[in-house]
């Protein structure tokens, strides 16, 4: 018999050495193998768990032992707080827009789940986008950001906005015009940065400040952690759903999310999710047609509505879907109330950075 311990090694070592390829495979195989290792998972999970005399409390070790990939968010990140202050300041500076109607905070309120509750974006003038508007929060542990994955770093997101016709529709020397009439900007920027301002260093301060919303200490990485108390009953079975429906396979990592990209429609069609291109319009490869970056999890609970294009209201609705489109599977009322709970344990505390 392989010793549990060799077996957990095993699996884990395997896990991760598929997921540092997946990026170059092809996304029907990359389907097929996340369907498989999310199997494999259900199987092998329960003979890893440590062996407890209480029922619910050997219910609860093999839950919070089960998949290292999934761990807490961190407390903090390392920043640099003269630059997150003048990050901060820039994120409610609504100059940055072409006629001084619309900040980041304005799409990213960090009062409704760091989003906007609308079903798109809203640019000046009224101007409508084509995509639900993602949480500004946890960004810092996305592997790429916008739907559609076409920016590397917080600091090249940071800047697409802005010039962005049906977003804040402004130009960077229109921008850098506003700013330099601003003795305290002129200040601020020649304190931190030898060549004052300018675009680079606009959105260096931008995502600085954008490395500190995040949302530590959800009741399910207090769960993590080893606080068995911090998840319900029902939200400790939606976590056991989650996992053995196969949810995990895609939804995995610190974000819960965020690291990887999937098709949309996996097992089924879905018309109202089909009409976007996604990644395809950054690559232009067929097999990226319908792919998007799979969204985080975390604050999901207050983040409706729900998909790249905000087309469904609840946050049970969403569960149901993707049970049919990207696993095949009909979940039952049940199965979505308990994954539902678990989710809403995935609402973390945002804490403003010190001044």
């Amino acid at each position: 018999m392989i010793h549990r311990g060799t077996m957990s090694k095993l699996f884990k070592n395997c896990f991760k050495t598929c997921f540092k390829t997946l990026s170059s495979l092809d996304w029907r195989f990359v389907a097929l193998l996340l369907t498989v290792l999310a199997l494999l998972a259900a199987l092998i999970a329960p003979l890893l768990a440590p062996v407890s005399p209480s029922s619910e409390a050997g219910t609860t070790a093999t839950l919070a032992s089960y998949d290292s990939t999934i761990r807490p968010l961190p407390l903090a990140l390392k920043t640099n707080p003269a630059l997150v202050r003048l990050g901060k300041q820039l994120y409610f500076e609504k100059r940055l827009s072409a006629d001084d109607s619309l900040s980041c905070h304005d799409c990213h309120d960090l009062k409704r789940g760091g989003a906007d509750g609308r079903i798109v974006g809203k640019g000046i003038r009224g101007a409508l986008g084509d995509r639900n508007v993602p949480t500004v929060f946890n960004a810092p542990f996305n592997f790429l950001q916008f739907w559609d994955g076409r920016s590397r770093t917080l600091e090249d997101q940071a800047a697409m906005p802005i010039v962005e016709a049906d977003e804040m529709g402004s130009s960077w020397p229109q921008v850098l015009e506003k700013l330099g009439r601003d003795p305290g900007y002129r200040e601020r920027f020649n304190t931190l940065f030898s060549d004052g301002i300018t675009p680079a260093n606009i959105t260096r301060a931008l995502a600085e400040f954008e490395r500190t919303l995040i949302t530590p200490n959800a009741p399910f990485d207090r769960f993590l952690r080893g606080d068995e108390q911090a998840l319900s009953v029902q939200a400790r079975q939606g976590w056991q759903i989650f996992q053995t429906r196969g949810c995990v396979a895609c939804h995995q990592g610190i974000n819960i999310g965020g690291n990887l990209f999937q098709k949309i429609g996996v097992m089924a069609r879905q018309d109202a999710l089909s009409t976007d291109p996604g990644r395809f319009a950054v690559t232009g490869r067929e097999e990226d047609r319908h792919v998007f970056k799979v969204p985080s999890l975390r604050n999901v609970g207050v983040t409706a509505p729900y998909f790249h294009n905000g087309s469904v209201a609840t946050l049970e609705e969403a569960v149901r879907i993707m049970g049919r489109v990207q696993l095949g599977v009909t979940l039952d009322d049940t199965e979505i109330t308990s994954l539902a709970a678990f989710l809403h344990s995935l609402t973390g505390q945002y804490r403003e950075p010190s001044p």
